[in-house]
């Protein structure tokens, strides 16, 4: 037998779990209508197909109407939900995987603005400042009510085929009444800790009853919150003990600290550049004070961590949860040996940030994901090999080159610089965003494995191409950096490329101009300010970074914050003047006025984005037989490519990411992947 720990089963109750590995409950907001329709259950099952061996669905499915979707969530609450979660779980059957889903009642975790336009109702009347709703203090009458939703959830979910719940117990309303941080109340719900735990048992104990005592039950608890007046680690552990006693929940999900703003999530849900596994110790300790299984997911990103995880005892199950958003065949390579081609998680949180600013989980470098139904996670063979060319090494090239190699192809590609990655490599400048590198090294090393010529420090134009004879050309040469528009003075405006690639260093007084909004500017910002400039940032938004999206703007927030640095929203540079002690005069303006005021600083950066570096593609548009034609039908569709326009071309020409225009990572890979999947 198979002596690698993550291999092994493991007994939960009556269920068997055919190895360690699991996905934790998360919200992907690709519910329809709060129902689990056919995307909801692609996701999950193309994971169960990958050899996990439990599925956490939901994150959470909301038991009561004044528990409105902060991100898309399923409503448990509705009976139509049963026929959608049978069809659920029986497509996550079929590859001998469990699957379990989480329910909840946000509380104050939400926003009362949509769906029914019910207050948002909590133990006390405390805004949380992650979704910015006053709720309303709970009257008793409404504790009865969302204790029989609970219930009502529970039975739905059993009688659509679910293993297992989990009941959502950090941040939401089952913990709000726990902790003595989110519960000041002087009734009989609130004050001691016998009081405060007084909901979560009526909970649990309704919940047991619904669904009798087989059915698998289990909780996602803050065991300790890591407030300074939040809940401590004995009374977490004393009510875990209590549900033991009680055979209330079969087994426990372990989470530490707290989710009341962007910055303490972080630390629950640690991004890119952070440490690995922050809470897995502290797991380790709550499982030896405990009867009850344990799982756990924070940061557990590679195979090694999740390895050492299960083999050192820290947990019983664990979860690898974005890593399979990356990757949702993480098991299979394991069982088969092919470890080493398991896309890793940047730990970019592309996907969670997503949610936000797109509406949609989305993993920064497998566009796979979340679209199931119309994109593979596996490559299958074409009927028959071709001459490819890929121009440029950036994300976008690699991925074109990638997939057309697994299709079979004879792949070539043309890199102009001495080492692949594109703009990538300037995101990498600043330390903390180190792990993007991994976007490049699994392509680059997917390359090798598939036998691709890559040929780096090499011009391409349209002899060297013209020599390799190919059927298809994919231009993906990226953009080349541009600053923004301004009166007078342009000459005398740094670009933020050149501040994070190091040919410029400005210092003293510095005004970051950034009307882009996207990581570059506030990579410059960040990497100034700990080079001891001072820092003003104008831009005409209403907030800083705004593509950048919640939990990635953590950490830019901290180092700017720490240099006490100055922002100048709804703003513009209007004009740059150069004065006769050599500093320069910088006149600021706003759209919204006619008012400017003028400030005296050492340097301007710039940002506006970038503009595609197309040149050669129009190059090749004349000896092209779909004369450079993209048909978009097909190409939103996810169908194979067959324009022929021109007869006298010789190769179909195509070009992606930013040499089409200037986008992000993830929309050139995914570029890449819908137009080479079918070559």
């Amino acid at each position: 037998m198979n002596d690698d720990p993550l291999l092994q089963p493991f007994q939960l109750k009556h269920l068997t779990l055919k190895n360690r590995v699991m996905s934790s409950a998360h919200e992907p907001a690709y519910s329809e209508d709060g129902l689990p329709k056919d995307r909801y259950r692609a996701y999950h099952v193309e994971k169960a197909k990958g050899g996990m061996a439990l599925t956490m669905t939901a994150g959470s499915a909301v038991v009561s109407p004044d528990s409105p979707p902060a991100f898309g969530n399923l409503l448990a609450y509705q009976d139509e939900i049963v026929p959608w979660i049978r069809r659920l779980t029986d497509g996550v059957h079929e590859h001998d995987c469990a699957c379990m889903i989480q329910i909840t009642h946000l509380g104050r975790r939400a926003g009362w603005g949509q769906d029914d336009w019910l207050p948002i109702v909590a133990p006390s009347r405390l805004r949380e400042p992650a979704h910015r709703g006053h709720p309303k203090a709970a009257e008793v009458s409404d504790i009865e009510r969302i204790v029989g939703h609970y219930a009502d959830a529970a039975e739905r979910m059993q009688a659509g085929g679910m293993d297992g719940i989990e009941i959502e117990a950090y941040g939401h309303l089952f913990d709000q009444f726990l902790s003595p941080h989110t519960n000041h109340r002087t009734d009989e719900w609130g004050g001691s800790f016998a009081n405060r735990l007084r909901f979560p048992l009526a909970v649990l104990r309704a919940v047991r009853d619904r669904v009798g005592p087989a059915f698998i039950v289990g909780v996602r608890m803050a065991v300790e919150e890591s407030l300074p007046d939040g809940l401590e680690l004995p009374e977490g552990l004393a009510a875990l003990q209590i549900y033991t006693n009680e055979g209330l929940v079969d087994f426990v999900n372990v989470v530490r600290g707290n989710i009341i703003n962007d910055v303490t999530l972080n630390h629950v849900i640690p991004v890119h550049g952070m440490p690995s596994a922050p809470h897995l110790d502290f797991t380790g300790m709550v499982r030896e004070h405990t009867q009850l299984p344990v799982f756990h997911a924070a940061k557990i990103d590679d195979v090694a961590t999740a390895r050492h995880a299960v083999r050192e005892g820290k947990v019983d199950m664990i979860g690898m949860t974005r890593a399979h958003l990356a990757d949702p065949y993480i098991v299979r390579k394991i069982q088969l040996g092919q470890e080493s081609t398991i896309r890793p998680c940047v730990g970019a949180t592309y996907c969670l940030d997503r949610i936000y600013v797109g509406g949609e989980a989305l993993c920064i470098h497998n566009a796979a994901t979340g679209r199931e139904l119309q994109m593979p996670h596996v490559i299958t063979p074409a009927p028959s090999s071709k001459r490819v060319v890929v121009v440029g090494a950036g994300p976008g090239g690699l991925e074109a080159a990638r997939v057309s190699a697994e299709r079979g192809h004879v792949v070539t590609v043309l890199e102009a610089m001495p080492w692949a990655g594109g703009q990538l490599r300037l995101a990498a400048r600043n330390p903390r965003r180190r792990d993007l590198l991994g976007i490049v090294e699994w392509r680059v090393s997917e390359l090798d494995r598939l036998g691709v010529d890559v040929r780096y420090d090499t011009f391409a134009d349209a002899q060297v191409i013209q020599v390799l004879d190919p059927d298809v050309v994919i231009v993906a040469t990226g953009a080349l950096a541009q600053n923004p528009s301004v009166e007078s003075g342009e000459s005398l405006m740094i670009n933020v490329w050149d501040v994070i690639g190091g040919d410029a260093s400005p210092t003293g007084e510095v005004i970051l101009y950034d009307d882009d909004g996207n990581h570059t500017a506030m990579t410059a910002a960040e990497l100034l300010v700990q080079a001891g400039a001072h820092v003003e940032i104008v831009t005409p938004e209403r907030t800083i970074g705004i593509e950048v999206g919640g939990m990635n703007m953590v950490g830019y927030n901290r180092a700017l914050n720490e240099a006490d640095t100055r922002i100048a929203l709804t703003r513009r540079v209007r004009a740059i003047s150069r004065r006769t002690d050599g500093r320069l005069d910088v006149e600021i303006g706003s759209d919204h006025s006619e008012v400017r005021q003028t400030r005296v600083v050492d340097a301007v950066v710039g940002d506006h984005g970038a503009v595609s570096n197309d040149d050669l593609f129009f190059e090749l548009v004349p000896d092209s037989a779909n004369s450079g034609e993209l048909d978009h039908r097909a190409f939103v569709d996810g169908g194979p490519q067959q324009l022929r326009t021109n007869p006298n071309g010789t190769y179909q020409l195509f070009r992606i990411g930013d040499a089409v225009e200037h986008r992000n990572i993830h929309a050139a890979i995914y570029d890449a992947l819908r137009l080479c999947k079918d070559l």
